[in-house]
């Protein structure tokens, strides 16, 4: 085994390692919890700065073997680099309301370690037992993280997100066994290299590999919460603790995201007669994403059930991107480049959303009714949430305009102007959901007229979050750069 690119491959994933077992074993010794959090954030920090170093040094793809599973590419750097950039800021937000669990403090950090620890491994995976294995490092500790609150809702949220998950893995492991069967090779470059000598059409009239395509994309759908596979998603988003409803929205869906987009342009592009398949799968997907996420978010009560759906509907934005890829007569940094800005500027979207109902819990239901007037109990508080659902929506100088504007045009170069057209009616759709909200909170009459306060430190993870998404509205340049850093992927490890 080549030591020094494990090295390079693995070294986040290490420190991240390192440092979930580290605060478990802590949490066993010492009375004072706050050095947990110290140590989660001081470990986060080392592996994110490894992450940058290879962004600013403009790292090579690299290469896998069947002794050495991962892949140390630019994709997989970008992915690091959100996930732990995410992970941080959960914790930092956290800091107040982990409160409620502080019998369970190390547990809690270790547990989301662990977590983005597999997202991180997931999408650098080439190997399909790495990649099973991945998956469920990513789901287990979310598995216990869900119930963390122990009341009835959230105890109702973990069963519920186990015993589906349970069986999304087994449609998986089946799917990933059939890719094994018809092609002999566990790698994949060795899948790629059978599929890729098909010629055309005739790639339809293998069952094996096709019934091995529809139940990896339906799984993967299942963790992106793609319709018809998002039934777990209100429900859980709900009764979770809302930092892990975070970590779910944005980290676990973009893991999901992550490694299905590396499987479907690594062993499914050529043939293109394939990957016409695969793109019309995922224009479907993403027609019935937006549109049933869009209309059923309309009537909600709750902010975590909405947000439940509109993250259903963004998962079809993400899925446009995904088809104009597989439409597209050449994969270039720009097609995927769109999915990879997109990722990010939702992940900041989230991020401020959440954070702000995590602020507001304290004084305030998760009812939707309740932020009424909130503009007058806590401006700073209003004006983030406000950021946050203006780029949910689309609208500028907010990072989601751009981020839709981005994956908008890439799928019109690659023919799909039906496809813009129900996404930019689907997107009019949503304002009415999102401005409700913020008209609630700035034109309202409040039910209370108590502040809502917090410590400094979720008042950071706002500032921040909301600096990154206006910066990447005003300013798209830079992460237009990043996510076309990210794409310039190995197609074929």
């Amino acid at each position: 085994m080549d030591f020094a690119y494990l090295s390079k491959a693995l070294l986040p994933e290490m420190i991240v390692a390192g440092t979930a077992l580290l605060v478990i074993l802590c949490d066993l010794i010492l009375g004072r919890k706050g050095w947990l959090t110290i140590t989660s954030l001081a470990g986060i920090t080392a592996a994110l700065a490894f992450a940058v170093r290879d962004i600013i040094a403009g790292t090579s793809p690299g290469s896998s073997t069947l002794e050495f599973p991962f892949v140390a590419d630019n994709f997989a750097v970008f992915m690091k680099f959100v996930f732990l950039s995410l992970a941080g800021m959960i914790i930092i937000a956290s800091l107040d309301y982990v409160k409620r669990m502080k019998n369970f403090h190390g547990e809690y950090l270790g547990l989301i370690l662990l977590s983005v620890l597999g997202m991180m491994l997931l999408t650098q995976s080439t190997n399909l037992i790495a990649i099973f294995v991945s998956l469920e490092m990513v789901s287990i500790p979310i598995y216990a993280l869900t119930g963390f609150l122990k009341d009835r809702h959230s105890t109702e949220s973990s069963l519920k997100y186990l015993l589906l998950s349970s069986v999304n893995s087994a449609v998986l492991l089946f799917g990933l066994a059939l890719l094994f069967g018809f092609t002999g090779s566990i790698t994949l470059a060795g899948v790629s290299h059978v599929v890729g000598g098909i010629s055309g059409n005739s790639a339809w009239a293998q069952p094996g590999l096709v019934l091995g395509l529809v139940l990896i994309v339906a799984a993967f759908g299942f963790k992106i919460a793609a319709v018809p596979f998002n039934m777990w998603a209100p429900d859980v988003y709900e009764g979770s603790p809302t930092s892990i409803t975070l970590l779910l929205s944005a980290g676990s869906k973009l893991a999901g995201f992550g490694v299905l987009f590396r499987i479907l342009t690594t062993v499914f592009t050529p043939p293109f007669a394939l990957s016409h398949g695969w793109a019309g799968i995922a224009a479907v997907l993403a027609v019935l994403g937006m549109t049933l996420g869009n209309v059923i978010a309309i009537p909600q009560t709750n902010i975590k059930r909405l947000l439940a759906y509109s993250g259903i509907a963004h998962s079809g934005y993400m899925l446009v991107a995904v088809a104009a890829v597989g439409f597209s007569s050449g994969f270039t940094p720009d097609s995927a480049g769109s999915l990879l800005f997109y990722m990010l500027a939702f992940a900041l979207a989230e991020v401020l959303a959440f954070t702000g109902i995590m602020v507001a819990s304290d004084r305030i239901s998760d009812s939707i009714n309740d932020y009424s007037g909130l503009a007058r109990r806590s401006p700073w508080l209003a004006m983030a949430l406000t950021i946050g659902l203006i780029s949910l929506t689309g609208i500028p100088p907010a990072a989601g305009f751009i981020a839709k504007f981005y994956i908008f045009s890439q799928a019109l170069n690659s023919g799909l102007l039906w496809l813009v057209i129900i996404a930019v009616l689907n997107t009019v759709i949503s304002a009415f959901y999102y401005l409700r909200i913020i008209r609630l909170m700035w034109l309202a009459t409040p039910k209370d007229d108590t502040p809502v306060s917090s410590s400094i430190w979720p008042k950071f993870v706002l500032l921040v979050s909301s600096l990154g998404v206006l910066g990447m509205g005003l300013f798209p340049i830079w992460g237009i750069k990043l996510a076309e850093f990210g794409a310039r992927m190995l197609l074929r490890q």
